[in-house]
């Protein structure tokens, strides 16, 4: 049976998503970190967990990096073989990444898993496979979906703030009280730190991908090229002000595997 995340990104168009405006800035963005870890050493080993259709794991292979990608859905797995790249692609989850064995990769991404993971204990489960599997001293990339960009639009913006605070959607304190028949979970700067205390994983920095990109959605497509290339250098330069993490959609916290 298919399940309701598959139902989802079956009518997602995360292709679109990406290659927009503010999705260029996430893509940018991330990619630019990616590569401060990776140098230029081709044979460095990535493994892509929640891999999508591949924007992330194609580009990187295309590079001449070695690139195995781990995607849920079908129909998203199907997206990134029809890429006919050097991807060495399988469907898997992020839980159980059993097909691998342990420190066999310099990089790990997981960039969509945390998205849709409800417990902590699913949380600390993805994140001890994806460093079971990274060398030691390799790199962890983890994105997380922010809690004050789903008050702040869905709430707010979009109206649904009081509803949400009497189905106990929202905290008292506007956290997001998300559970396993939602899509999405929500997290604060305190949730990821409790996390990786829990793993023992060393943080090398944290920052937001995407800033305020997506709440200025509509600003951002009708900026010409120069403007928007200027938007995307003036995010470079304070995507890692701590003053501003967690305010985006979300955060892409780096981590160091000391094992």
């Amino acid at each position: 049976m298919m399940t309701e995340l598959e139902k989802y990104y079956n009518k997602f168009n995360e292709e679109k998503r990406l290659n927009s405006r503010h999705g260029q800035v996430e893509f940018i963005t991330s990619m630019k970190y990616i590569h401060q870890y990776l140098g230029e050493d081709k044979s460095k080993k990535i493994l892509d967990v929640g891999a999508g259709t591949g924007r992330y794991s194609v580009a990187l292979a295309n590079e001449g990096y070695d690139v195995t990608a781990v995607e849920l859905v079908k129909y998203n797995l199907g997206i990134l073989k029809s890429k006919n790249s050097a991807v060495k692609a399988y469907q898997g989850n992020a839980l159980k990444l059993k097909r691998f064995e342990a420190d066999t990769f310099d990089v790990t991404l997981l960039f969509g898993p945390m998205y849709h993971l409800h417990t902590k204990e699913e949380q600390l489960k993805a994140l001890s496979e994806a460093r079971r599997v990274t060398k030691k001293d390799g790199i962890i990339l983890v994105a997380y979906c922010m809690n004050e960009y789903s008050v702040l639009t869905y709430g707010f913006k979009e109206g649904h703030v009081k509803e949400s605070l009497a189905a106990g959607k929202l905290s008292e304190d506007f956290q997001v009280l998300s559970n396993t028949e939602d899509l999405y979970r929500y997290m604060r700067l305190d949730d990821i730190n409790a996390l990786n205390e829990k793993m023992g994983l060393e943080r090398i920095k944290i920052i937001s991908p995407d800033g305020p990109s997506d709440f200025m959605r509509p600003v951002l497509n009708a900026m010409d090229e120069e403007t928007f290339e200027l938007f995307v250098k003036y995010h470079l330069s304070v995507c890692e002000r701590s003053d501003l993490i967690g305010a985006g959609s979300h955060t892409l916290d780096i981590l160091r595997n000391t094992k």
